[in-house]
């Protein structure tokens, strides 16, 4: 089978394209045949040895996967050949074939376009997990989203409107504020231009965000956390600042605020059920047109390497999605 294969870690100029041995499903394992893989921040770390899990090399990345089931190993229960079905397999989407744990994988409701389920399920599955099981945002709440034009951010603040809040949009570009409010941000910050402590205390009348989501880290991370409400919750979601941000914890003290660590890749492996209702939340939502989704930039799997560089460059707001 053709697959996308990383020899050595690195970054993405050092995959290579060729052809390799099919995998063998293992007895709790369904082998699923490829027709889309969504290209994730995590997809770069992992390829730089920089991320919580670590694959023996070689390896092909990808972990957002939509596919058809071709064959289910001797344990395996919910899932029979031909089903359709959204895989969060950690590594080696960009293949034709990838066996996935059983675990790890999910029907996919009919009427939903592969494409748009793969450019949907990491991101989204994230940030509802974040707004909904670690925030638990309410309605009438008020949610700030720092990288709001990325992918996890973008997918918040979908979703917190969604829900019900009211969304302040940080982004970094006036092209990128346009499309956070495209998607229902109802104020928005452009952190470039504007002082985003100072900014969020005008937007909110002096009383602070309830929520805070924060893919970013670095130094924006203590400034928006200067401008939380008293009980507020700061949802640390990832660092794409590339600097994990060290604060100073009498300002939790202070505002009576939480700091609240979001760790979805875990939480779906140890709240199965929960994590399950969520995904069908999210496909519900698709289904009533109630999630546009990100724009997407298809990519074939021999340009993996164009949809990483696109990543890593956050030269486009668009979602890649390899489509074999």
């Amino acid at each position: 089978m053709k697959a996308i294969l990383c020899e050595q870690f690195g970054l993405p100029e050092s995959l290579v394209y060729l052809d390799v041995d099919a995998p063998l499903p293992k007895d709790n394992q369904v082998l699923i045949a490829v027709e889309a893989c969504g290209v994730n921040f995590p997809d770069l770390l992992i390829l730089q040895n920089k991320y919580q899990l670590k694959p023996e090399l070689p390896f092909s990345p990808g972990g957002e996967v939509v596919g058809k089931v071709l064959q289910v190993g001797k344990s395996v229960e919910k899932f029979t050949v031909g089903d359709r079905v959204l895989a969060l397999c950690s590594w080696g989407g960009l293949a034709e074939l990838v066996a996935v744990d059983e675990d790890r994988v999910f029907k996919l409701k009919v009427g939903i376009d592969p494409v748009n389920a793969a450019s949907i399920l990491y991101n989204y599955g994230t940030s509802f997990h974040a707004l909904k099981d670690r925030a638990k945002l309410k309605g009438g709440e008020t949610l700030l989203v720092l990288g709001a034009a990325g992918g996890v951010g973008l997918a918040a603040v979908e979703l917190g409107k969604i829900m019900g809040a009211k969304v302040i949009a940080a982004a970094s570009s006036e092209e990128k504020l346009e499309l956070c409010l495209e998607r229902g941000a109802d104020e928005i910050i452009d952190y470039q231009q504007e002082d985003l402590k100072q900014r969020v205390k005008d937007l909110t009348s002096n009383k602070g965000v309830d929520v805070i989501f924060d893919p970013v880290g670095g130094s924006f991370t203590e400034q928006v956390f200067r401008g939380i409400s008293w009980g507020g919750r700061h949802l640390i979601v990832g660092f794409a600042n590339g600097e994990i941000p060290k604060m100073p914890m009498n300002l939790p003290l202070l505002k009576g605020a939480s700091i609240v660590g979001v760790f979805w890749g875990q939480f779906s492996r140890v709240q199965v059920d929960q994590n399950l209702s969520n995904l069908e939340q999210l496909q519900d939502w698709m289904l009533e047109g109630k999630i546009k989704g990100p724009l997407v930039q298809k990519y074939p799997l021999s340009d993996s390497v164009a949809a990483l560089h696109a990543l890593k460059d956050r030269t486009k707001s668009n979602k890649g999605v390899v489509v074999l």
